[in-house]
């Protein structure tokens, strides 16, 4: 990305906040793999998204009062340079579009002076509904952060709601790096649906499409990929991809790359070898949901609105397909998400749909009983008149 839309983003951070906020966050710590090796790292998407800075452990600094601006550098010993390297400062310059770097001996000096013009600094904590959930270790770079500000200001709070808001609403720059993900998961899948009648393993398909995201320049893949055969499928979040595939299974694919910050998330669901008819019926009535669901998405409409009339899509289906009990045994995850930075990118500060999102619409049916689990995902970018598909020329067919 060129340097003037993270300018641009900082500005709009600013023109949202109160006047004159100080705000002062940070990316993400590298995250321990092994004994003495770190896992790759992914940066935090809102510093990224602010000034463009991959690098571990860098701070932003944003004065509005004093139209300022700082990117702080983190502090490594010269083992660390030699052993892993390091940005540079005027590389950071570059990136950013940042004038001025700093240490952070600096940075706090200077944090200290503010206090007399600033008694609260605003910053970005932890995902709420991450810290709720999740069973992982959390990277602790945000709530240090937060701790080190609570010693220096009277107030810390959090403006995460307001980047949430602004990234909700996808720049012609950030739609083209959706799209461009997007085509690269499209090319990649039907690479390997030709492979899928020969391929023995799911990790034999993982490989693949690995290999041409990385071949295509990509980082790789922008989550864990999920490749399902039979009741795997029926596991959400399955990722371990090691089981033999059998001919008459169906197999579930939730896969994207991601692309200069930005990722696609597609799913489809094939069958290896002949399906049989409950598999074409339960997946022909999930392609059916999609494109109701798809036809709903406009400017205007509320996602209470939306999500009340997804849910009686999905419970018209469920019915459909002779399940007996409540729709959501079947169909136990969202419609769908916004799509960006963030696989899971938030629109939940806004009401109601506007130009400019893109989100995914994901029906799904799983019914471990039968060993069937069926998920269609595409993704969408909502237009002023209505909606583009950007995934609409990967097939949804099952065979």
């Amino acid at each position: 990305m060129n340097p003037d839309f993270f300018a641009s983003n900082r500005k709009k951070l600013v023109d949202e906040m109160h006047s004159g906020a100080l705000v002062v966050i940070t990316g993400h710590g590298e995250m321990q793999r092994l004994h003495d090796e770190a896992h790759r790292f992914e940066q935090e998407a809102n510093f990224w998204y602010l000034c463009g800075i991959e690098e571990p452990d860098w701070w932003l600094v944003i004065d509005g009062s004093q139209g300022t601006e700082w990117l702080v550098a983190p502090s490594l010993s010269d083992t660390q340079r030699v052993f892993d390297g390091g940005l540079s400062e005027a590389g950071a310059k570059t990136i950013s579009g940042i004038k001025t770097v700093i240490d952070r001996d600096e940075a706090l000096r200077r944090l200290r002076q503010l206090t007399k013009h600033h008694s609260i600094a605003y910053t970005v904590g932890q995902p709420q509904q991450v810290r709720e959930y999740a069973t992982f270790q959390l990277n602790t770079s945000q709530s240090e952060l937060r701790k080190t500000l609570e010693r220096i200001f009277q107030k810390v709070n959090d403006c995460s709601k307001t980047l949430r808001r602004l990234r909700a609403i996808k720049t012609t720059d950030e739609i083209q790096q959706i799209e461009r993900a997007v085509d690269l998961t499209i090319k990649s899948y039907d690479t390997v649906r030709a492979l899928l009648s020969d391929a023995k393993h799911e990790y034999e398909l993982e490989a693949q499409f690995g290999y041409d995201f990385r071949m295509a320049g990509s980082k790789g893949f922008a989550y864990r990929p999920i490749i399902a055969s039979g009741k795997n499928a029926c596991t959400l979040h399955y990722t371990n991809n090691n089981s033999q595939m059998r001919s008459g299974q169906l197999v579930l694919f939730d896969i994207g790359a991601r692309l200069n910050g930005y990722a696609a998330d597609i799913s489809r669901t094939y069958a290896k070898g002949k399906p049989t008819k409950r598999q074409q019926e339960v997946h022909a009535a999930v392609e059916q949901a999609l494109y109701e669901v798809i036809a709903l998405i406009k400017p205007g409409v509320g996602f209470d609105e939306y999500h009340a009339k997804t849910d009686m899509i999905m419970q018209r289906v469920v019915e459909g397909l002779r399940l007996k009990g409540d729709f959501r045994e079947y169909f136990p995850h969202a419609i769908g998400h916004g799509l960006g930075l963030d696989v899971h990118d938030s629109l939940d500060e806004h009401f109601e749909m506007k130009p400019g999102m893109v989100m995914t619409v994901e029906p799904g049916i799983y019914i471990p009983a039968e060993g069937i689990g069926v998920r269609i995902e595409d993704n969408i970018l909502v237009t002023p008149n209505g909606t583009k598909n950007l995934s609409r020329k990967l097939s949804t067919k099952l065979v």
